[in-house]
C-alpha cells in the first residue's frame, strides 16, 4: 500500500519529488528514455501535491506531465495516447480544485475524445476508460451548471459500467456503483429527487453486496453512497431514513478511522456534519450539536497539522455549529463560530475566489445575521475585505 493511501502524505510527496528530481536528470540526458517514468512520477507528485491542499503546485505538475505525454504520442501515438489522455484527466480535476472551471471542462472533453478513437479501435482495453472519463466530463459540466449535459455524460458513463459489469461483475461493479451515486447527485441538485433516489438507492445496493464479499476495499465506497443517499432521502422529506443512513456512514467512516486515522478523519467529520443536519431537521438539537461539535474538533485538529488542505473543511463545520447554536438560541456562540469560519476561509477566498465564492456567501450571510441576533459587531476590517472581494467577482 502506497503511503498516501495511509494518510502519510508529507512522507510521500518527499518521495514523489524525489523520484521526480530522478528522472529529471536521467531525461535530460536521455529523452527517449526517460521522457515517458519523468511524466509518470509528475502526475504522481501532482496526485500527492494535491491531497495537501497544495493546488497551484499540484497543476503545475499536472501541466508539465501533460506536455511531456503530448510530445511522446505527437511521436508514437500508439503507445502513448493513453497517457496522454489520462494525464488530461488529471489535469482537468487539478483545474476543477483552483476553480477553473472551463479550463478543466476542456480537458475533460479532450480525454473523452481520446479514449472514444481508442475505445473504436480497441474497445475490451478502452471502454472502462472512456466511461471514467465520462464520468469527469459530466462532473466538469455540472459544475458550469450545464445540468443536462452532464447528465447525458453521466448516463453513457453508466451505459458502459452497466454493460462491462455483466461480463466482469467483480472488476466493474464499483465502478458502476461510484457512476450511480455521481448520477443520484446530480439529479437531486436539479431537484429531480424521486429518480436520484432510485439511482442512489441502487448504489447502496450494489456498494452493500460488494462489501459483503470484500469488506476491506469496499467499506469507503458504501459510506460515500451512503453519504449521498441520506441527502437525497432529506430533500424528499424522508428524515426519519435519511437519519438512519447518515448515521450510518458515521459508523463506516468511524470504523474506517480507528485503523487508518490519517486517511478517513476527514471523511468522518463530513458525515458528522450531515449527521447534525438531519438530526436537527428531526427536532433533536442537543444531539445535533454534539455532532457538529465533533466534526469541528475533527477539522480543527487536521486544520492544525495541514491548514493548507484543511481550513476549508473547518470554516464549513463552524458554519454548521454555529448554525445550531442559533437553533438552540446561544446566539453568542453562533456569532464567535462564524467569525472564526469567516476568518478561516479568508485567505482561501482572497487566493480561489471562484472555488470558494459558495461557501463564502453563505458564511458571510450567517456572520451578518447572527451578529444581528446576539447584538454584537461584526469585525469591520473582516467585513471590508470579503466585501471587496465579492465586489470584484
Amino acid at each position: 500500500m502506497m503511503l498516501s493511501e495511509l494518510g502519510r502524505r508529507e512522507e510521500a510527496l518527499e518521495v514523489a519529488r524525489e523520484a521526480v528530481e530522478i528522472y529529471h536528470e536521467l531525461a535530460r540526458n536521455r529523452p527517449d528514455a526517460f521522457q515517458p517514468n519523468l511524466a509518470l512520477s509528475l502526475t504522481n507528485l501532482g496526485k500527492t501535491l494535491s491531497e495537501l491542499g497544495r493546488r497551484e503546485e499540484a497543476l503545475e505538475a499536472a501541466r508539465e506531465a501533460v506536455e511531456i505525454y503530448r510530445e511522446l504520442a505527437r511521436n508514437c501515438p500508439d503507445a502513448f495516447q493513453p497517457n496522454l489522455a489520462l494525464s488530461l484527466n488529471n489535469l482537468g480535476m487539478m483545474l476543477s480544485e483552483l476553480g477553473r472551471r472551463e479550463g478543466a471542462l476542456e480537458a475533460a472533453r479532450e480525454a473523452v475524445e481520446i479514449y472514444r478513437e481508442l475505445a473504436r479501435n480497441c474497445p475490451d482495453a478502452f471502454q472502462p476508460a472512456l466511461a471514467m472519463s465520462l464520468n469527469n466530463c459530466g462532473l466538469g459540466l455540472s459544475e458550469l451548471g450545464r445540468q443536462e449535459e452532464a447528465l447525458e455524460a453521466a448516463r453513457e458513463a453508466i451505459e458502459i459500467y452497466r454493460e462491462l459489469s455483466r461480463s466482469r461483475p467483480e472488476a466493474f461493479l464499483p465502478n458502476l456503483a461510484l457512476g450511480l451515486t455521481n448520477l443520484g447527485k446530480m439529479l437531486s441538485d436539479l431537484g429531480r429527487g424521486e429518480e436520484a433516489f432510485k439511482v442512489s438507492r441502487e448504489a447502496v445496493k450494489i456498494d452493500r453486496e460488494l462489501v459483503h464479499t470484500h469488506p476491506e476495499a469496499f467499506l469507503p465506497t458504501l459510506a460515500m453512497s451512503l453519504t449521498i443517499f441520506g441527502k437525497v432521502l432529506s430533500e424528499l422529506g424522508r428524515r426519519k431514513e435519511a437519519f438512519k443512513t447518515a448515521r450510518e456512514a458515521v459508523e463506516v467512516y468511524r470504523d474506517l478511522a480507528r485503523t487508518r486515522r490519517d486517511a478517513f478523519q476527514p471523511n468522518l467529520a463530513m458525515s458528522l456534519t450531515n449527521l447534525g443536519k438531519m438530526l436537527s431537521e428531526l427536532g433533536r438539537r442537543e444531539e445535533a450539536l454534539e455532532a457538529a461539535r465533533e466534526a469541528v474538533e475533527i477539522d480543527r485538529d487536521l486544520a492544525r497539522k495541514r491548514p493548507d488542505a484543511f481550513l476549508p473543511n473547518l470554516a464549513l463545520s463552524l458554519n454548521n455549529l454555529g448554525k445550531m447554536f442559533s437553533d438552540l438560541g446561544r446566539l453568542e456562540e453562533a456569532f464567535e463560530v462564524l467569525q472564526e469560519a469567516a476568518l478561516s476561509l479568508l485567505p482561501f477566498f482572497e487566493h480561489y475566489p471562484q472555488v470558494f465564492f459558495n461557501l463564502m456567501r453563505v458564511i458571510f450571510r450567517n456572520y451578518h445575521e447572527f451578529s444581528k441576533q446576539a447584538g454584537r459587531q461584526p469585525d469591520p476590517e473582516l467585513i471590508a475585505k470579503i466585501s471587496t472581494i465579492f465586489e470584484s467577482l
